[in-house]
């Protein structure tokens, strides 16, 4: 005769029925939607109002936003400002809510002199510029130590001591690991934001009457890149333009592209300059336009996920 203790039966279905509705809700989400993911409350703000039938969940603090915005599944996430919470935030809208796509709303500092605030920017590949080798300073200048294999190397010009290196990757892609910088947008997506940018037209004026000297225009392609710091610093700025080609830079975005790239998730960032990371005669102007870039940054991701099939 078999016999069963009641208690290996019993506590397991009371815990169950001791877990609150949303962490259920949580583990059995249907999945199939796009996640939206902003970095801070500006950004967050612009889109939230929007979402129908919206049905909040908490995990680990965040608050995510289940519902449709522009007629498709969405889950919206603020993810905090950073490079960690940005990964944090993003596995756990694959995990818990079985994202099939990531679409990234946000501002960002200008690294192109061609370009102007408020504009909008779709770059085709982003990296971590950030992941960087601090050299020691030698007779013969910066030098990074003899032992750095040659997989391991930097490949790009130096800042002064500063030298950006490759990041480590692991996923399903292959066996072991891969070291790359460049991680690429999904093609379709960034095709469908093409047809977007010949249709929209970006605000120049935000409800306070403050204006931007251009209209802004949508510039889709080139390069993005991400890193734990506010740029404000003219030098620099050059640098990043003139190194890695980049119209944008910003904290969050090439997290997210790693963790997509590490998922198989395609995905894609909208970034409306916000300031010029230091390119400006005055004072950093980040204050000033930031509502009228989360604003810009907003319109496109409606007018994107309400282009899409």
């Amino acid at each position: 005769m078999i016999r069963v203790k009641l208690w290996s039966i019993v506590l397991p279905l009371a815990a169950a029925v001791a877990l609150p509705v949303g962490v259920l809700a949580q583990q059995a989400d249907p999945g199939g939607r796009i996640a939206i993911i902003t970095a801070f409350a500006p950004e967050f703000d612009a889109l939230e109002g929007l979402v129908d039938g919206a049905s909040e969940h908490r995990i680990n603090g965040n608050l995510f936003l289940t519902g449709r915005l522009e007629g498709k599944d969405i889950v919206l996430v603020q993810s905090g400002m950073s490079m960690v919470n940005a990964t944090m935030t993003t596995q756990i809208a694959l995990d818990r809510f079985d994202a099939d796509g990531i679409v990234f709303s946000g501002v960002g500092g200008g690294a192109d002199p061609s370009l102007t605030i408020g504009d909008v920017v779709v770059p085709d590949r982003w990296g971590q510029y950030l992941e960087v080798l601090f050299a020691r300073k030698t007779e013969h200048g910066f030098e990074v130590p003899s032992w750095i294999s040659s997989w391991m190397a930097p490949e790009f010009p130096n800042y002064e001591m500063m030298f950006t290196m490759t990041v480590e990757v692991v996923s399903a892609r292959q066996e072991g690991t891969e070291r790359r910088f460049w991680f690429p947008v999904d093609e379709e997506y960034l095709a469908l934001a093409e047809e977007v940018a010949g249709s929209i037209a970006l605000a120049a004026c935000d409800a306070e009457n403050n204006c931007l000297r251009d209209p802004p225009e949508m510039i889709v392609g080139g390069s993005g890149v991400s890193g734990p710091t506010f740029v404000d610093n003219a030098a620099y700025r050059d640098y990043v333009y003139e190194t890695f080609e980049a119209h944008v830079l910003d904290m969050e975005s090439a997290a997210v592209a790693h963790v997509a790239y590490a998922n198989e998730v395609p995905f894609i960032v909208f970034r409306s300059l916000s300031d010029l990371a230091g390119g400006n005669e005055q004072e950093n102007e980040f204050p000033i336009f930031l509502e009228l870039a989360a604003a810009n940054s907003a319109a496109v991701v409606r007018a994107f996920l309400a282009a899409m099939d």
